[in-house]
């Protein structure tokens, strides 16, 4: 039988967004002979990371439903969590938050929460079903002081109170600093040239990137807006994005309308980021809200200087004028400026690509977010156990 402590990562699907990617990554740094992981999704998609969670480690359950369909998936959850005698559910956004809480109420066991975005910006149904059964839960782990904010402001019947069964944490996302690095020059050879190379940049050119989910609340026509407007003063600039999403018809036929399409390269959706991060000069974000985005950390972690907007945790990492620049949600259009400054100045561009690894090798680790996972882990089942 087994001593380790059994943990159950509760997620609605497997995509390649931000949560998801955390369970893996998280697990690759964790002590595996204490704890044991095992991840159960409901949607299937076919891009999703079933194989980055196995290599982790993990041990990975498909129970199909969609969003409404999780409400009958209660009593059969339930009875998995009974049959595989885990010790801790750690469900992620909304709705593997709501089945959590409800599978909870009949099980002597702690329920760990992340929360990876500010409330208002979910949709009527998530957001409410979130509000109304918040309290019935542990532990509530906030990815940014902005996310833990909101989650005070729209709580409802005081589930802060003194001696009340829920807790609330800040644990900051964390990268894996000793993977994300920017590359020497052995590895330069194999992974930013041939990105390059095969993209049909030239070596000696500048690269503005970013890697997203194509949603509404990246804004990327506001991306491509701005970057068609720094190439009419710098032609010669290429601009990279890793992804795929609802937005990508419209942004390529605003790319095409623009006479600017041989400078745009989309990649797709990639298993590995590392070497398309490590052709990147300037990381570039437009969003309109972010929980804190784990791209833009390990774009840094690679040396990769960040401009962008202030939203949600990305005001918690960039120190305007040292690790990048910011601006203010709606005044997105001072962004084309702070990349020319950039692009135009090479010393300067270089230290703010120091002071950026070095932010997050000091703040954002994934060995200090590991850290903290593991202390509030101990703490929900030593109160269990009282």
């Amino acid at each position: 039988m087994s001593s380790k402590i059994k943990i159950i990562h509760l997620i609605k699907s497997l995509g390649r967004g931000g949560a998801e990617k955390l369970i893996p990554e998280t697990a690759l740094v964790h002590d595996q002979s204490r704890f044991e992981f095992h991840c159960l999704y409901f949607y299937h998609q076919e891009e999703n990371i079933v194989d980055e969670l196995e290599r982790a480690g993990i041990q990975v359950h498909l129970i199909p439903s969609g969003n409404l369909g999780l409400f009958f998936q209660v009593q059969r959850v339930r009875e998995f969590v009974k049959q595989h005698d885990f010790d801790i559910i750690h469900a992620h956004l909304p709705w593997a938050g709501i089945l959590a809480r409800f599978v909870g109420r009949k099980l002597a066991i702690p329920i760990v929460y992340t929360e990876h975005n500010t409330w208002d910006r979910y949709n009527k149904v998530s957001y409410w079903g979130n509000r109304l059964t918040f309290k019935q839960q542990d532990v509530a782990i906030a990815v940014s002081n902005e996310v833990a904010l909101s989650m005070q402001l729209n709580s409802i019947w005081d589930p802060y109170k003194r001696g009340g069964r829920l807790k609330v944490r800040v644990v900051q996302n964390g990268v894996n600093t000793e993977i994300f690095r920017k590359m020497g020059d052995e590895g330069k050879g194999k992974s930013e040239s041939s990105v390059k190379s095969n993209l049909g940049i030239p070596d000696d050119t500048h690269v503005i990137g970013k890697v997203a989910v194509f949603r509404s609340q990246k804004r990327l026509w506001l991306w491509v807006e701005i970057a068609i407007r720094i190439l009419k003063k710098e032609p010669h600039v290429h601009f990279l994005l890793v992804g795929d999403g609802e937005w990508r018809i419209r942004i390529e036929k605003q790319i095409v309308d623009s006479g600017f399409e041989k400078n745009f390269h989309f990649v797709g959706v990639q298993k590995e980021v590392l070497p398309y991060l490590n052709s990147m000069d300037i990381y570039l974000s437009s969003s309109e809200f972010e929980g804190l985005p784990i791209a833009m950390l390990e774009a840094m972690a690679c040396e990769v200087p960040v401009v962008a907007t202030r939203a949600g945790g990305i005001g918690e990492v960039i120190q305007d004028g040292i690790q990048g620049f910011l601006t203010g949600i709606d005044e997105w259009e001072e962004l084309e400026g702070y990349c020319l400054r950039l692009l135009r100045d090479a010393e300067l561009q270089q230290k703010m690509a120091k002071a950026a690894r070095e932010q997050v090798v000091n703040h954002f680790s994934m060995k200090r977010m590991v850290a903290e996972l593991e202390a509030i882990y101990d703490q929900v089942l030593q109160k269990k156990s009282e």
